[in-house]
């Protein structure tokens, strides 16, 4: 099997690479500087954390090598979603004004896996109605 190009994986990787980013710099806010949204506050947050991890999960799936499963892609791209959950935890703990919590990782983890199905139904979907 020929290897990918530099240039080729970079490609694939890049999506997962800048949500990783963005992640981080957001994560590296503090408390004081935060938005407050009112009483939408906490609604507005938890959201961002779900959509954030949701896209990361996504730009996983479609990084990962397209000779493994989608099945075995799936998994991997959640559980990378949580490893980079629980890191990004791990360093909002050392931000000013910020706090780690286990509930915020299972709020990333539920969009990143609701991200992950919806793309699964969809995409099998599409290659049931292709044949049809």
């Amino acid at each position: 099997m020929p290897r990918m190009s530099a240039t080729r994986w970079l490609g694939r990787w890049l999506p997962a690479l800048i949500m990783m980013g963005l992640i981080f710099f957001f994560s590296s806010v503090p408390g004081s500087r935060l938005p407050y949204f009112g009483r939408w506050d906490v609604l507005v947050k938890k959201s961002s954390h779900a959509i954030g991890y949701a896209m990361l999960a996504l730009a996983y799936f479609s990084a990962l090598p397209r000779s493994l499963s989608p099945g075995y892609r799936w998994v991997t791209a959640l559980m990378m979603a949580v490893l980079f959950a629980l890191s990004d935890e791990f360093h909002q703990s050392f931000v000013d004004g910020r706090t780690s919590a286990l509930r915020d990782v299972g709020i990333d983890a539920l969009g990143a896996a609701l991200a992950l199905s919806g793309r699964w139904l969809y995409s099998s979907n599409s290659s049931s109605s292709a044949s049809a």
